[in-house]
C-alpha cells in the first residue's frame, strides 16, 4: 500500500494491519504476527477487547469532546479518583493528556510552577540520565539522554543537565557514561547538585527500569532509595517516567513500587490505555499540588487534554487490569518468558546479558559475550533480527547505540499480559531462530 503518509516504518513497503485478538495481529493478506513488543511495550490488556470499545463508543455518544478550560467531565473525575488508590503517592492529582511526550513535558512544567510557588525563581536546572527516554517532543528529547535521537537536532538542544546511566553491564566502558553501584550514581547526583549552586536544581527525572534505549535494564541494588533521599535533601523534585513500566509492565503497578519510592511527580501513558486511545498523564503528590495551587497557579494547557473518551478508556482498562489480576499475570508471565530466553539464548555467542522484570525483558546483543565488544552500527545487527522475525510472524522491539552511542543493539520483549503459555514459548524460539539466521548472514 503506498500513500502520502510519513511511514515509520523500516520498509518501504510495511504490512497493513487489518484487525488484532489477544497478542495477534493480522494484516490485510491474512498473516498473523505474534506481538511479542506490545506495539512499543504499549498493549496490556490484549488486542481486539470489545468491552473496551463499548466503553469508548458510549462516552463518545454522550459527549466527546468538552475543552478543559471550561468543564470537567464524569469519566475524568471517576477516573483520577480511581487510580489515585493506584498510584504511589499521596493525595495525587492528575493533569490528563494526549501522550508520554506531553506528559513530560507537563511534568516538567508542574515541576517549574511548584519552585515558583516555593519562592524558589532560581530553581531552573533539571537532571536526567545518559542513555534514558523521555519522549521527542523539543524539551522530552533534550531531557532524553539516547545519542542517537539527539544528534540530528543538537543545535536546538542542551537546556538540561545529565548524570550517569544507572546500566551495571557496562559500568565505565568509553562512550557508555555508565556507573554500576548505587553508592557512585547516588554521590555524582549529590555532587552535580552541588556543583550547580545553591538552590539552583528543581528536579531530577529518571525511568525507574529503562526500557527502549537500554533495554529493560534495573538499577543496581539500593539505587532507588539513595536517589530519592538525595533529592529530598537538596529539595529536588524526584520525577518518575512510568511511561513504559507503569500499569503493570514489570509486574508491579508502577516501576518504583519494586522499591518502595514515592516520587513528587509520576508520568505515564502507554499502558494506562493499552493502546486503544492516545491517553497519558502527569500526576502530583498532594504536597505538590497543594502547593501550585497555593501559589501562581499552573500556567499550561493542551487542546485535547482532559478528554473525556480517553479518561472513560483508561477507566475500563484500569478495571480489567484490576478484575483479571493482570499485574501479577505480567510479574508470573514475565519470569516464564526470562526463563525460556535464558534456557534458549544463556549460551549464545552473540547474548551479551538477559535481564528485566515483569513483562519486560531485554537482551543485549553482543559480537563478543567475554568482552562485551558490540556489533559495529554497520552491522546492523538489530535490523536484521527484527525484519527476519517479522517474515516469520514474530513481532520484537529493539534499540541500538546503547553501548556507547553508536554502537551496540538490544531487543526489547513486552508482550501483553494475556499471552499464553504456548505463546510465551513461540516467542523465545523466534527470537533464537531470528538471531541464528542473523548472525549467520554476517558471517
Amino acid at each position: 500500500m503506498s500513500g502520502r503518509v510519513f511511514s515509520r516504518a523500516s520498509s518501504p513497503n510495511p504490512p497493513v494491519a487489518a484487525s488484532a485478538h489477544g497478542s495477534t495481529i493480522v494484516d490485510t493478506e491474512g498473516r498473523e504476527y505474534l506481538d511479542a513488543a506490545g506495539g512499543a511495550i504499549v498493549v496490556g490488556i490484549g488486542h481486539g477487547r470489545r468491552e473496551v470499545v463499548e466503553v469508548m463508543a458510549g462516552q463518545a455518544m454522550r459527549i466527546s469532546y468538552a475543552h478543559g478550560s471550561a468543564f470537567t467531565s464524569e469519566a475524568l473525575e471517576r477516573y483520577a479518583a480511581a487510580v489515585g488508590d493506584r498510584l504511589p503517592m499521596d493525595e495525587p492529582a492528575i493533569y490528563p493528556v494526549s501522550g508520554g511526550s506531553e506528559a513530560i513535558e507537563t511534568a516538567l512544567k508542574l515541576a517549574r510552577a511548584t519552585q515558583l510557588a516555593r519562592g524558589a525563581a532560581d530553581r531552573t536546572v533539571v537532571f536526567s540520565r545518559w542513555s534514558s527516554y523521555h519522549g521527542n517532543t523539543l524539551g522530552a528529547l533534550d531531557l532524553s539522554g539516547r545519542q542517537p535521537l539527539r544528534k540530528p537536532y543538537a543545535a536546538w538542544l542542551g537546556r538540561f543537565s545529565h548524570v550517569s546511566a544507572a546500566y551495571p553491564y557496562r559500568a565505565g566502558e568509553p562512550g557508555a557514561n555508565a556507573l554500576g553501584s548505587a553508592e557512585a550514581l547516588a554521590a555524582e547526583l549529590d555532587e552535580a547538585i552541588a556543583d550547580a549552586g545553591p538552590g539552583r536544581v528543581a528536579a531530577f527525572v529518571a525511568e525507574p527500569i529503562v526500557g527502549a534505549t537500554l533495554g529493560a535494564v534495573e538499577p543496581p541494588e539500593g539505587y532507588w532509595p539513595a536517589i530519592a533521599e538525595v533529592c529530598r535533601r537538596h529539595g529536588v523534585l524526584l520525577i518518575a517516567d512510568e511511561v513504559m513500566t507503569g500499569f503493570g509492565r514489570t509486574g508491579a503497578w508502577f516501576g518504583v513500587d519494586h522499591w518502595g519510592v514515592r516520587p513528587d511527580i509520576l508520568v505515564a501513558a502507554k499502558g494506562a490505555t493499552s493502546g486503544y486511545f492516545p491517553f497519558g498523564f502527569a500526576a502530583a503528590s498532594g504536597e505538590v499540588y497543594a502547593t501550585i495551587r497555593s501559589g501562581a497557579g499552573f500556567t499550561h494547557g493542551f487542546t485535547y487534554s482532559h478528554q473525556p473518551t480517553g479518561a472513560a478508556v483508561a477507566g475500563e482498562v484500569l478495571r480489567i487490569l484490576e478484575a483479571e489480576s493482570l499485574v501479577g499475570a505480567s510479574l508470573v508471565k514475565g519470569a516464564k518468558l526470562q526463563a525460556l530466553v535464558r534456557e534458549r539464548l544463556a549460551e549464545h555467542p552473540a547474548v551479551g546479558d538477559i535481564r528485566g522484570r515483569g513483562l519486560m525483558v531485554g537482551v543485549e546483543l553482543v559480537r563478543d559475550p567475554a568482552t562485551k565488544a558490540p556489533y559495529p552500527r554497520s552491522a546492523r545487527l538489530i535490523e536484521s533480527v527484527v525484519r527476519i522475525a517479522r517474515e516469520r510472524g514474530l513481532l520484537l522491539y529493539s534499540g541500538s547505540g546503547n553501548a556507547n552511542g553508536v554502537d551496540g543493539d538490544i531487543v526489547l520483549l513486552g508482550p501483553p499480559f494475556v499471552i499464553t503459555e504456548d505463546e510465551l514459548v513461540r516467542v523465545a524460539d523466534g527470537l533464537r531462530d531470528a538471531l541464528d539466521e542473523a548472525v549467520a548472514a554476517l558471517g
